[in-house]
């Protein structure tokens, strides 16, 4: 047996991923053509590569299939119901950052806050009929956030595609979405509302708690962490 590490399968996240874990003594490497999804492990013994989504590294150590991952901290809060239970965040890595942010369309002068939100809310169920609705797929993690501020009139729309074009579309009156720098938002006449975002993600090496940990594993994961080191 041997330590499963799931590392995203492609892109910017699997090559920051392999130069983090590079620069620390463990090379990680895609094995095979770009179709497959095999890795190695350079640097130490015990180590499985296991390539996946990122998003479904969340659910995979949630399972205990994989014993390690790397994903967005925003991925394994949205995806994994009461996630502390099920991983432990053992390193923020430095990189993937990306703000989890409320935007509403730059012609709504005066709503600049959450509770501005709210009150705009409550004002457009009166008027429409229906509850404003927020386009977004971080269901879980928005839903919490208007809860604890209090905002109740709104409706979460399903988008897994371009969230930003929504408003335009007319098929929603505010957006919730990740973003890097902002320009996005600003190209499509939206801003975000103040008081910081709903989260600030960054790409996180976490460790399943669900997964079988032998002794031999345990032994493997303490020089695992001394190469990178992490203290918790």
């Amino acid at each position: 047996m041997s330590v499963k590490l799931g590392v995203p399968s492609k892109g910017r996240l699997m090559e920051k991923t392999f130069d983090w874990f590079a620069d620390r003594g463990v090379k990680l490497s895609r094995t095979g053509s770009d179709r497959e999804y095999a890795g190695a492990v350079e640097g130490i013994e015990g180590i499985e590569l296991v390539l996946l989504s990122a998003g479904e590294i969340p659910r995979e150590l949630a399972a205990g299939r994989i014993h390690l991952g790397v994903t967005g901290s925003d991925l394994v809060r949205e995806k994994l119901a009461l996630w502390e239970e099920k991983v432990v965040e053992l390193e923020p890595m430095g990189f993937g950052h990306a703000d989890l942010v409320i935007a509403v369309p730059r012609a709504w002068v005066d709503v600049t806050t959450i509770d501005d939100l709210d009150a705009v809310a409550a004002a457009f169920r009166r008027r429409h009929g229906f509850r404003l609705r927020i386009a977004t797929k971080y269901h879980r993690l928005i839903r919490d956030y208007l809860r604890a501020g209090g905002v109740a009139d709104y409706q979460l729309v399903d988008s897994q595609g371009a969230t930003e074009g929504t408003v335009k579309n007319e098929t929603a009156e505010a957006i919730a979405d990740i973003t890097s720098t902002g320009e996005t938002l600003r190209a499509n006449h939206l801003k975000i509302l103040s008081g910081g975002p709903v989260h600030r993600s960054q790409a996180t090496l976490f460790k399943s708690r669900q997964a079988d940990w032998t002794p031999e594993d345990r032994m493997v994961l303490a020089h695992l962490k001394a190469m990178l080191q992490i203290e918790r």
